[in-house]
């Protein structure tokens, strides 16, 4: 696990498991945090690592219901997780989907954890929308297409820009609705400009030419799932490119 300060106000944590992501971000003596590493270390390690930095976590937030953007409650048992209606939805209708994922994962790569993915109450948040935290206010925009749900954060104030599973520097798109996702990407490219530090759900913090760059990229991608970028052309992005030409033969 390591951290990076993407401005004095926003830590990017990111787990030694598939890059993931969280984001620590802080305003007037508050502090939020955006999705989770995934090893039980990490999320033990987490609160005193960004006590030390001076975030006292108060809230918690999920871009999406995917189970490794879900553990915050590991590291915060006290807290309430906040998450975007669209995701809010997707726990309802799929109860206990995000628990099975974890388990099967954690079988897999011999994780062991004190116990299962605990959501407890979550709050469901309006999208587009807004969520305070110390005084400023976080925007909330829609960013399906990755999975039916989704939720790109901007802490306008501090530049910071969280895009969820999307512009990452080490993996392709994961598509699930190839409309939604050119949508987001379209959505994302106006934040995007606007911001000084994007965060991708995972891989590296990106400035803002390099996500351009990605979300470029990415549009290029899509247009018919042909040619993936080169420096993505791994041997676990070839299998993600097999499962979106499958989509395509839907």
């Amino acid at each position: 696990m390591r951290a990076v300060g993407v401005h004095p106000d926003a830590v990017v944590v990111t787990s030694r498991m598939w890059q993931t992501t969280c984001t620590a971000i802080r305003a007037g003596g508050e502090a939020m945090l955006i999705d989770s590493p995934f090893f039980p270390d990490e999320l033990e390690a987490l609160p005193a690592l960004l006590g030390q930095a001076g975030f006292e976590i108060s809230a918690l937030l999920a871009t999406h219901a995917d189970y490794d953007h879900l553990l915050g409650r590991a590291a915060f048992p006290a807290l309430a997780l906040g998450v975007g209606q669209g995701t809010a939805l997707r726990l309802r209708d799929e109860p206990g989907v995000a628990q099975r994922e974890l388990r099967d994962a954690d079988a897999e790569y011999y994780v062991e954890r004190a116990g299962p993915l605990s959501l407890g109450s979550y709050q469901s948040l309006p999208v587009p929308g807004y969520v305070g935290v110390g005084g400023e206010e976080l925007e909330l925009h829609p960013a399906e297409g990755h999975t039916v749900d989704g939720t790109a954060v901007f802490a306008r104030w501090a530049g910071v820009l969280c895009v969820g599973d999307y512009l990452s520097d080490v993996e392709i798109p994961m598509v699930h609705d190839l409309d939604e996702y050119r949508a987001t990407l379209a959505r994302l490219a106006p934040l995007v400009e606007a911001a000084e530090a994007v965060v991708p759900g995972h891989g590296s913090p990106h400035d803002r030419d390099t996500a351009l760059r990605l979300l470029d990229e990415d549009l290029d991608y899509l247009d018919g799932l042909k040619k993936l970028p080169a420096d993505r052309e791994t041997k676990r992005q070839r299998q993600i490119h097999e499962a979106n030409l499958k989509l395509l033969d839907r």
